[in-house]
């Protein structure tokens, strides 16, 4: 006869396996957090701990910041062990908290609660900053029903970063990283349907370093051209832009001759492709099919703005003919700035000091996109960023004169109200010259492109139907 304890202890005979292999499991898991702590430096190891006395602390933490719900319906399953009749004790919920971290803090995701929503978490950041012993705690909406929490122990904006560029294209043509912002997190600006930005700060605060980036990680695109006017320099060989001139298809120094030159250029270009863009492209704005490399984004890069905008005051006649141009060339720039988003051209101007005199403000005030580096006076940043930037002082340019902030600038974010701070790379000579020389045989004139397209010369396209 069969034994009817035999299924039993069949069951019970694996039970030694099953514990070896969840011990198993328990140890894998034990050893892999222990080499990843071991192999982390000295401000990750110090996250790992954050995060881990988050996570532990979390339960208890949440209903002291009334970041927790009572729940006083009883479940079913309570209801049917209450024999007793007695009233049922409400649930407490808390919301669930996945915490990860990086070198700077931790990053926690939170589900919301009835009654425990974005603003909730927000009213309590400054009290979570406290708890978890972070600089600053940043609460933003992650998905629906989801928030996310930014802590950082250490300032992002205090460490020096550099930028690898990695010799490939980008992935979306007009999209500029910038770097990270206050919280450790990267900024990027789309420049999409946008026809210029203006870069203000201090002398030796950033400013050609942050469009060295953007020439870094935009140079290996043939869909985009490159021409510059270095107000700092009267040739190439002697300014910032000595490796980076054989990737563009023009550049111009200090002479204000020159400059006018190269501004008329890409005006006529400007004129011929807004003739052209429905027979060429098809449609009304070359951004409906995007930059190519037969019809490249052109940047026009102003360095320096000043030098070719500023009055000149005098009566001899040396004066007078430099006065004509500066006039001239604030005109044509103009015409790029405000006529060119359609077709590919956008003007990035640099400035110490980006007030009327500097950049004038039917050209500054057009530009969707500023930055200001390090300032002096309330006046200059003001004039880089707009009125608003009074109604945010912890932003202020004017707050990062400090050695410490070479890199970091302040900006009107697209994509939030306010203004950001952001810690800008630096990208090594080094490496900013091997891009320039590998992707030096990208560099096109888009006239002469266009000029292929269109089996005329540019000058040649009839322009009658555009405005005056």
């Amino acid at each position: 006869m069969k034994d009817p304890n035999a299924p039993a202890e069949g069951i019970f005979a694996h039970v030694p396996l099953i514990v070896a292999l969840v011990l198993a499991m328990l140890v894998g898991w034990a050893v892999w957090w222990v080499v990843r702590y071991i192999r982390a430096d000295a401000m990750t190891r110090q996250s790992i701990r954050q995060a881990i006395r988050v996570r532990w602390g979390w339960k208890r933490l949440a209903p002291m910041l009334k970041l927790s719900a009572t729940d006083k319906t009883p479940t079913a399953l309570a209801s049917l062990a209450n024999t007793n009749g007695k009233p049922i004790k409400p649930r407490v919920l808390i919301p669930s908290l996945k915490v990860r971290h990086d070198a700077y803090g931790v990053i926690a995701r939170a589900q919301c609660l009835p009654g425990v929503g974005l603003q909730q978490f927000q009213k309590a950041g400054p009290h979570l900053a406290d708890a978890w012993g972070c600089t600053r705690v940043a609460v933003t909406q992650d998905t629906p029903g989801q928030v996310l929490i930014r802590g950082v122990r250490l300032d992002p904006l205090k460490f020096p970063t550099e930028h690898h560029p990695t010799g490939e294209p980008p992935e979306e043509t007009a999209r500029w990283d910038l770097g990270l912002d206050e919280y450790a997190q990267p900024v990027s600006v789309n420049l999409t349907q946008v026809p210029g930005v203006t870069v203000a700060g201090l002398p030796g605060f950033g400013k050609t370093s942050l469009i060295n980036r953007l020439l870094s990680d935009w140079a290996p695109s043939p869909a985009v051209q490159f021409a510059c006017a270095d107000g700092k320099v009267s040739a190439a060989y002697e300014g910032d832009y000595a490796d980076w001139v054989q990737r563009m298809f023009a550049f111009v120094g200090d002479d204000l001759e020159e400059a006018n030159k190269l501004f008329r250029h890409l005006v006529e270009l400007r004129r011929a492709r807004s003739a052209s863009v429905r027979q060429v492209l098809g449609v009304k704005s070359m951004w409906d099919v995007g930059p190519s490399e037969n019809w490249p984004l052109v940047v026009l890069i102003v360095d320096e703005a000043h030098t070719y905008f500023r009055d000149h005051k005098g009566s001899d006649q040396q004066t007078k003919k430099l006065a004509a141009l500066a006039a001239e060339n604030a005109r044509l720039v103009e015409d790029l700035v405000k006529k060119g988003r359609s077709v590919g051209l956008l003007v990035i101007l640099t400035t110490q000091k980006s007030t009327g005199d500097a950049i004038p403000t039917f050209i500054r005030d057009v530009c969707p996109v500023g930055l200001s580096f390090a300032q002096k006076t309330a006046e200059a940043a003001v004039a880089a960023l707009g009125d608003e930037i009074r109604e945010w002082p912890d932003a202020n340019p004017i707050n990062l004169q400090d050695p410490t902030y070479v890199g970091v600038a302040s900006m009107n974010h697209q994509s939030q109200p306010g203004f950001t701070r952001i810690r800008t790379p630096y990208v090594p000579d080094a490496e900013a010259a091997r891009v320039a020389e590998e992707t030096a045989s990208l560099t096109a004139d888009p006239n002469v492109l266009l000029e292929a397209f269109l089996g005329l010369r540019p000058t040649d396209v009839d322009l009658t139907k555009l405005d005056a």
